[in-house]
């Protein structure tokens, strides 16, 4: 999760018909500290966790829980990254664009997706200081006992990725699918 140094503004030229527009975007903001660089051994490992913590899962699930949680956490820097690897995994452009309002647009999933979705929302949120039973239970019945070990894994390994991302400022926009891989 390291970002890479880039000028502070980024012209972009468009097409739209005949013509050529060049938009000025907002400067690209500074990280606050390359974390990666200055805990290395902290950086290794969460990686390793990462790929033990995905082990079983489905690529295309593993990514829209990543999405979520970092929807959630409003981790800019993580919903670049998991949605370009969503994208390269094969998932579609328009459950992406759904997952953010998953509960209004549930016949895009499937109830095993839909359960881990919720699931991700209870341990991302803990607002009630707690996962409740029936959420658990939920999952319980679309996974089986390994299968949630490395869900609820998963879950709790984005939460800490997007909480390195969110307090250093990690810079979006840059990762390519795979680079971390």
């Amino acid at each position: 999760m390291t970002t890479n140094a880039h000028t502070a503004t980024d012209d972009r030229t468009t097409t739209t018909g005949d013509s050529a527009t060049s938009v000025e975007y907002a400067p690209e903001h500074t990280p606050r500290l390359e974390w990666a660089r200055h805990a290395p051994e902290v950086y290794r490992t969460m990686v390793r966790l990462d790929a033990a913590a995905g082990q079983g899962l489905e690529p295309k699930l593993r990514e829209l829980v990543k999405i979520r949680a970092s929807q959630l956490n409003h981790c800019a820097f993580c919903l670049d990254m998991h949605t370009k690897d969503a994208l390269a995994a094969g998932e579609s452009v328009e459950r992406i664009v759904q997952l953010s309002a998953w509960e209004e647009s549930r016949h895009f999933y499937t109830e095993q997706e839909i359960a881990a979705l919720e699931l991700t929302e209870a341990i991302t949120v803990l607002t009630e200081g707690f996962v409740p039973d029936e959420v658990y239970e939920r999952a319980a019945k679309h996974f089986d006992e390994a299968e949630m070990a490395h869900l609820i894994a998963a879950i709790t390994v984005i939460n800490a990725w997007n909480r390195f991302g969110v307090t250093t400022r990690a810079v979006p926009g840059h990762y390519r699918p795979g680079q971390y891989k």
